[in-house]
Formats: C-alpha cells, sequence, structure tokens
C-alpha cells in the first residue's frame, strides 16, 4: 500500500506534464531524494522500485564530484536563504527518507568517507514498533528491524554530518478517503467513517495533524536533545493547513516531491527529485539537467455522467470500462468532470463531490479520480464551470444574461457580485477538500459578452475585463489552493479570439493573457463551434496565429472534437487522426479530444490509441 501510494502522489507532482520554464529568482539548488540502500537491487523490476543499490550510491557520489557539483547541508540552505554566504554554484541537498536501518549501515558511511552532509528523515512510529509485529513496506513485510535505532540516531547526529527531520510519527500511511474505502495520504485526507456515512470535520482533521506533529517533534527532541526544524511530508503530499500548522510548532522547512527547482527563499515548501529505479549516474545527470524540460501533453476530456448509473454494480462496471480503456490508451492526462450535466447544458446544478451548496448526485470523483491514478498511472484534472452554477438555495444571485434561448450561450452567474464568488469558491474548496486532483480544467462557460449585464465592470475595457475574469479563476485556484498547493491550471479558449484578436471584445479572452495567467492553455480546435469547414486549411491558420505568440506553442493544447454537434454524428477515426498529424506536422506539441465516449468505444481505442497515447510501442502486438 505504502508503495503505491508513493507511486500515485509521484504522478500528480514528481512526473509534471510540463514543469515551469521561467528561472527562479534566486540562485536554484536541488534536492535529491533517496530511500533504501541495498547491495541486491534487482536491475529490473525490484520489489522497491525506490530502492538503490549501493555500488549505484557511490557511482552517484563519484559523478556528483567528478561534475562540479557541491553537496550543501541544510544549514548552508538557511544561513544563505537569510543573507548569509551565498550557495555554491550547482549545490546539492542530499535527503533519505523513511529512517531506514541501510541509512545506518550503507548511507552514513558512505557521507563519512566523501564528508556529505545530509537530512534524513524519521517516521516516530515504525522505530517504535513493537517486536514482534510487523508491517508492509515496498514490496517486503518489514519488523522493527528495518528501521533505525535511536542510538543509531545519536551516533550519526554526533558526525555533525546529518541534520534529522520529522516524517511525521503516524502519518505516513494510507487512510480511507471515499465511500469505496480507497485509501489516500493522511496528511491531506479527511477521513471517511464507513459506519457512520461521515468524513471527519476541518477541525478534527486539524486536530490530527498537531497531536501527530507534536508526538513526532517531542520523540525526536527527547532521543537526540535536539528539536526539529523541518518536516518531509509523506508522499511529498501537503497542503497549506499542514504547512502552516508544521511551521507554528518549530517545522519551518518543509520538503515535498516534485520536479521543479526551488530557490533559496525557503519560505515556501520546498520540492525535491525522487532518485528511484535504481537509475545509473548517466540517467541521475540527465534528470538534474532537464528539470525545466517541457513534456508533450496528451489529454482526454471524460463526461463522469457517463461513468454515473443510479445502480452501484453498473456503475462499478462503466468505472471498469473506462480504467480498462484509459489503462490501454496511455495518454498523460484525463480532464474529468466533476459537476453533474445529465441536461447537456453544461451548467453545474449538482456535483460529485460532498460540498456546501448544491446536491450531490454520487460521490463519485474522488473515487474516479484515484482509481484513473491508480490503474491507468494518468494526471487527472477536475473539470470545472467558472460561472454556470444553479444554487436552489439561492435563487436570487445575479447572472449575466438571464435565460439562456435555445442553443445559445451559457447560463452564468455574475462573477461581479461578491456572494456568488463566495459561492463558487467555496464549491471549489470543498472539492479540493474531498479529492486530490493534479489540477483545473475552467470550462468554456468562461466568457463575457458586451451584451451581459455586467454591472460594476460593464466600463472596463476589453482588455480589463479578460483579465477581470481570470482574476476570479485566480481567486478559485486559490480557495483549491489551500488544500492542494501543488494544483495547475488549465483554461479553455475560443479561436475567434486567436484568429480575431479584435473579438476579445464579445469574448473577454486572449491568447497572451491566458499564457500568462494559467499553466496551460486548451484552444477549442473544433471548427464545428464556429460553423466553419472542417478543413487542413482551417487548422494550420489556427497553429499559424498561436505559433505567432512567443513560446505559446510550449503551453497551448489543442483540444479536437470526436463529436459534430450540427448533425449528432461522430467524427471519424481516420479524421481525428488525419488532424493529430496535421497538428504534429505543422509544430504542435500538446494534444487532446473531447468527449471520449467509453460506453460506445467512440472513438475507437485501437483506432485513435495511436495517434494519443504517449507509449513507447501504442501499437498492437505483434501475433506470434
Amino acid at each position: 500500500m505504502r508503495r503505491i501510494l508513493l507511486t500515485l502522489i509521484l504522478l500528480a507532482v514528481a512526473h509534471l506534464a510540463y514543469a515551469q520554464t521561467k528561472a527562479p529568482s534566486k540562485p536554484a539548488f536541488i534536492v535529491l531524494t533517496y530511500h533504501d540502500v541495498r547491495d541486491d537491487v534487482g536491475a529490473q523490476g525490484d520489489r522497491d522500485s525506490d530502492a538503490t543499490n549501493t555500488d549505484h550510491l557511490i557511482a552517484h557520489f563519484d559523478w556528483l564530484k567528478a561534475n562540479g557539483y557541491h553537496v550543501v547541508s541544510l544549514e548552508d540552505v538557511v544561513n544563505a536563504s537569510q543573507g548569509g554566504p551565498a550557495l555554491p554554484d550547482h549545490a546539492v541537498l542530499l535527503t533519505f527518507d523513511d529512517g531506514l536501518e541501510s541509512f545506518y549501515t550503507r548511507v552514513y558511511p558512505l557521507l563519512r568517507a566523501y564528508n556529505y552532509p545530509a537530512v534524513a528523515a524519521l517516521v516516530g512510529s515504525w522505530m517504535d514498533m513493537p517486536k514482534g509485529q510487523s508491517m508492509a513496506y515496498n514490496g517486503r513485510q518489514c519488523t522493527r528491524d528495518c528501521f533505525l535505532t535511536w542510538d543509531q540516531v545519536r551516533e550519526i547526529q554526533k558526525s555533525g554530518l546529518v541534520e534529522f527531520a520529522s516524517h511525521t510519527w503516524q502519518l505516513h500511511m494510507g487512510i480511507p478517503g471515499n465511500p469505496q474505502g480507497n485509501e489516500m495520504p493522511a496528511v491531506v485526507t479527511l477521513r471517511y467513517n464507513k459506519a457512520s456515512g461521515t468524513y471527519e470535520t476541518k477541525e478534527a482533521y486539524t486536530q490530527r495533524l498537531r497531536d501527530d506533529l507534536r508526538h513526532s517533534i517531542d520523540e525526536i527532541e527527547k532521543e537526540t536533545g535536539h528539536r526539529p526544524r523541518a518536516i518531509v511530508w509523506p508522499y511529498g503530499a501537503y497542503n497549506t493547513i499542514a504547512v502552516q500548522m508544521a511551521a507554528s510548532e518549530g517545522l519551518t522547512l518543509s520538503f515535498s516531491l516534485d520536479d521543479s527547482l526551488p530557490s533559496v527563499q525557503i519560505d515556501s515548501t520546498i520540492p525535491r527529485l525522487l532518485v528511484s529505479g535504481n537509475i545509473n549516474p548517466d540517467r541521475l545527470g540527465w534528470l538534474m539537467r532537464h528539470q525545466s524540460r517541457i513534456d508533450a501533453v496528451r489529454a482526454v476530456q471524460v463526461d463522469l455522467d457517463y461513468v454515473y448509473d443510479a445502480d452501484p454494480a453498473q456503475q462499478e462496471r462503466n468505472l471498469s470500462q473506462l480504467l480498462d480503456r484509459i489503462k490501454r490508451m496511455q495518454p498523460t492526462e484525463v480532464w474529468l468532470q466533476a459537476y453533474a450535466d445529465p441536461k447537456g447544458d453544461g451548467v453545474a446544478e449538482s456535483v460529485y463531490f460532498p460540498n456546501r451548496h448544491l446536491p450531490m448526485r454520487a460521490d463519485l470523483f474522488s473515487r474516479v479520480a484515484w482509481q484513473l491514478r491508480t490503474r491507468a498511472g494518468v494526471r487527472v484534472y477536475a473539470w470545472m464551470p467558472v460561472m454556470a452554477f444553479r444554487f436552489a438555495d439561492a435563487p436570487n444571485l445575479p447572472s449575466l444574461a438571464g435565460e439562456p434561448k435555445p442553443g445559445g450561450d451559457h447560463y452564468r452567474l455574475a462573477p461581479w457580485d461578491p456572494r456568488v464568488r463566495q459561492w463558487i469558491g467555496d464549491v471549489y474548496e470543498d472539492l479540493a477538500m474531498h479529492a486530490d486532483e493534479a489540477g483545473l480544467l475552467f470550462s468554456d462557460d468562461a466568457y463575457l459578452r458586451d451584451t451581459d449585464h455586467l454591472g460594476p465592470w460593464s466600463g472596463m475595457t476589453p482588455a480589463q475585463k479578460t483579465q477581470a475574469l481570470i482574476d476570479f479563476t485566480h481567486e478559485l485556484a486559490d480557495r483549491v489552493r489551500v488544500w492542494r498547493p501543488q494544483v495547475k491550471t488549465v483554461r479553455n479558449i475560443y479561436t475567434r479570439p486567436i484568429v480575431d484578436p479584435a473579438s476579445e471584445a464579445w469574448f473577454a479572452q486572449s491568447l497572451p493573457a491566458f499564457l500568462a495567467g494559467y499553466d496551460m492553455t486548451a484552444v477549442m480546435a473544433m471548427p464545428q463551434l464556429d460553423k466553419q469547414d472542417d478543413t487542413s486549411a482551417w487548422y494550420r491558420h489556427l497553429v499559424q496565429r498561436v505559433a505567432s505568440v512567443p513560446h505559446a506553442l510550449d503551453h497551448t493544447l489543442f483540444e479536437l472534437a470526436t463529436h459534430d454537434w450540427r448533425n449528432d454524428q461522430p467524427i471519424s477515426e481516420t479524421q481525428l487522426s488525419d488532424r493529430i498529424r496535421l497538428l504534429q506536422a505543422s509544430g504542435v506539441r500538446h494534444i487532446g479530444y473531447y468527449p471520449d465516449d467509453f460506453i460506445k468505444n467512440q472513438p475507437q481505442l485501437e483506432r485513435v490509441r495511436t495517434s494519443i497515447s504517449i507509449a513507447d510501442y501504442p501499437y498492437p502486438e505483434p501475433s506470434r
């Protein structure tokens, strides 16, 4: 279970679709994270994917020294952050998680031989395990002997090379996070009580965290005489509440898992690069030198309405069908609908997660998102409206244009109204409290017409309206980041504001503004929406317009249609594949499609898989 949880969290943080490309404002350093070190790690498929062979660790240390890297201590980082001596060029901080016995028998002698400082993170409950008890740890059963003793910790500490950090006392585990029993990281999950059918309250959650952190801090101080100042979050999973609580208890330094570069400003959680797969030094060097790489995104947008069924057994069959399909397809991301839309009008009148203001059609989003990450290995983005909500308990909230005409605009609440902002923000925060999504997809209802009732926004210029709407989505993302600080953002944009920038006045959308405001901009490359002919020339012109904005193709995804809403017919897989190849030949890096009707197998899996998959070999295996 622990190995699965770590793998899942890393899908969201250690292997992000694209890393930040802007250089940090301060000189960056690299934090490397190791776990168990053994002499018998298998060359392929070892039981512990995070274990490193002893000779590989030696080779890593040699490679760092030979290539001009300087291993620094946590104290060096703290001093640099506080205006003291600057870190040397190519600074590296070494960290070792879980307090394993191999840290004493294999790692510590090497640290002494190379004079390399390090940080070691201790899990108190594992070290305090009673004799005769065992636990599952990364593919094996571990007894107390798997972990450091306090005598060993004290001996190591006397060397002055190692600083010990808290890895929590008993939060390095999964707890039930939904009615279906999926186990999720204890630090960021509201525990679900199956007997009562209720979730842990925020107050109980925060008290559970505080009690655990105090236990860990007090024990480390009692056993070593030193009060820890750093918290290393299990699985890299943390939230703002946990970080603030840890800081209030004296754990002012916070570490996660992420492949972005930290800076010496350590007032926020420090990302670390996981060293896994028993990699050789050449691979380690490649990872360290390519942390700012931009990987291609392949996104599939999925209606959760297709999974939902009033019959629980049929709903599980639907979920299995989706999981099998996505696992076989191997995209990088699934943009998963988090709201219910049985009418097909894009308006959220109910949702698929517990919340304060809307009916819950089913407590389903968390379950499906977690299963997609577990079984299919994809990042999951929560697809949500921005303004298209109907709150039955607040019927007097102002709207932008009233009830829409058939085939017209969405029903949209007025984002300039404080009550609207509060209620929609509450729903977004409730989503984050109950599901660990990797990102948010802001849906295509986020536009403003010059005929809308714009209230205090009516005197704004088109650019000001665009920015005001961006600011609203940022406010929603900030509500989510209280619980999911690492969440990424994607925003849908229509093609008209791209090919005709003057139409920003009719949409309050702008590609340059979106590129500055979000991690990714998803162009709805669907000529059907614009009542245009689906021609190669149309797509080429669209790509040219996007490419005219510097670096836009690095952060723009082209989302294709798999259904023609004008005649209610599916678009052929041949045409879809041709369009994907055309976009790639034109320089497009990130591609997705909508909708994916996994129930009807539209588009047909094996015919579209070669175009959308990131698999090394996305073709049917040759018959033998």
